[in-house]
């Protein structure tokens, strides 16, 4: 259909411009240099075309999770005794994963909880202890209360650990964490571990610092950029390939991949990840402003909006206000509860910017530690942490432009890239 269209404008053009060659001696015929010009426009918008059509083709395809491939995985569950690791985003449909696997008839013996615990009902940071989920009765081991690694006796009895957990992408995401310390109990214990993909809602960039090794962190485990560009089977991959377990142990590692999707697929999430991602404009800010949880900056918890706002009770000169107040299974003792704060809503940014500027933003970051740069406290210990680096901060306080800690991040993304290649699941945006 295609073709037809270009060729359609071709012979439009012809008969417009009048692009017909000159004849000369011998047969030879000279095309005018005006003709030539038409016609390569024409093949280049063609092409480009070509390309887009093709893009939309895969865009307007409908992702299929790794979870929703029941006869890729299912194989795998029988007369096996099943752990799940899981949250409230692990739904084949509307469906939770553990339901589904229980109604086909699966021996599902224990469910581990991460952070935000299985269902997804915790607030951020809460303490989360082990439970009997009330649906099923299958108990829960929660990885984010006494223990972030599952223990050995927790797996006792397993045979096959499925993770199966919604990421968004950030390093500082602690999922990846999770995952990774699950990945290494289950190569201690020799059981199988098998990863149901999800897409990553910032699969289409890399961007950030990478984590330098003695920064790391439940926060930030490895050495990659802050943003970085895969997803929870390709970065699973990376783990067990690159030898980034304990003393470079390997895990059997199985990926169900998605169908349909690749790194140029912008991908919204149907289900909030984490209580204060709750819409798709809080997850492409997140990356950017997630840095502030180690500031004196409010980004808007215990408000409808968190990470959609930034503000404090001192900046005057802020268009908007915002009072957080404390919400149960969402912000507990939130920052500056009670208390009006000044700032700006970046809600409009998400759309405005991210879609088509896909970076890292540190512009709103550096701003404001101008209007607080007095302040010996605009800092706190925790923004190394999530920084992974104690550069970000120094280039920040010594007043280096977005544009001057974007280079200097370059070297060090371009080694990650050459690492993460090797990984890969799906088509690359590069």
């Amino acid at each position: 259909m295609y073709y037809w269209n270009c060729n359609i404008k071709l012979k439009k053009l012809k008969k417009q411009n009048d692009i017909s060659p000159t004849p000369l001696k011998g047969g030879v015929y000279l095309w005018s240099s005006i003709g030539i010009l038409v016609i390569l426009i024409v093949l280049s918008s063609c092409t480009n075309a070509q390309q887009q059509n093709k893009q939309q083709e895969v865009t307007d395809q409908k992702i299929i999770v790794g979870a929703e491939r029941t006869k890729e995985y299912f194989p795998f569950l029988v007369e096996k005794k099943i752990g799940v690791v899981a949250n409230q985003t692990s739904l084949i449909g509307n469906t939770h994963l553990v339901d589904s696997i229980v109604s086909a008839g699966f021996n599902v013996v224990k469910a581990f909880g991460p952070e935000h615990g299985f269902r997804g009902k915790a607030a951020d940071g809460e303490h989360v202890e082990n439970a009997i989920d009330r649906k099923t009765g299958i108990q829960i081991v929660s990885l984010y209360g006494a223990n972030r690694k599952p223990s050995a006796e927790s797996l006792e009895g397993i045979d096959l650990m499925i993770f199966d957990i919604q990421d968004v992408g950030a390093r500082f995401y602690t999922y990846i964490s999770t995952m990774s310390y699950v990945m290494e109990t289950c190569a201690e214990n020799e059981i199988e571990f098998l990863v149901l993909d999800r897409p990553n809602p910032h699969g289409d960039y890399i961007d950030g610092p990478v984590l330098e090794k003695e920064f790391s962190s439940f926060v930030g485990l490895h050495t990659v950029p802050a943003v970085h560009g895969m997803t929870v089977g390709e970065y699973a991959q990376m783990v067990n390939g690159e030898g980034w377990l304990k003393e470079g142990i390997k895990c059997d590692l199985t990926v169900i991949s998605c169908e349909n999707y690749d790194h140029q697929t912008h991908y919204e999430l149907p289900v909030p990840p984490s209580p204060n991602l709750p819409n798709n404009t809080a997850i492409q800010l997140y990356p950017s402003l997630c840095f502030f949880e180690g500031t004196i900056i409010s980004i808007g918890r215990g408000t409808e909006f968190p990470f959609q706002v930034i503000g404090h009770p001192d900046y005057m000169i802020g268009s908007f206000i915002f009072s957080p107040e404390e919400i149960p299974g969402v912000a507990k003792n939130p920052k500056y509860k009670g208390q009006d704060c000044y700032g700006q809503s970046l809600k409009g940014y998400a759309d405005n910017i991210f879609l088509k500027d896909r970076r890292i933003h540190l512009n709103w970051l550096t701003d404001m530690h101008e209007y607080f740069k007095d302040r010996d406290d605009f800092f706190t210990s925790y923004f190394v942490k999530l920084a992974g680096t104690e550069n970000l901060q120094t280039q920040i306080i010594e007043g280096k432009s977005e544009k001057e800690i974007r280079e200097s991040w370059q070297d060090d993304l371009n080694k990650f890239r050459q690492i993460r290649k090797k990984y890969l699941i799906y088509t690359d945006f590069e």
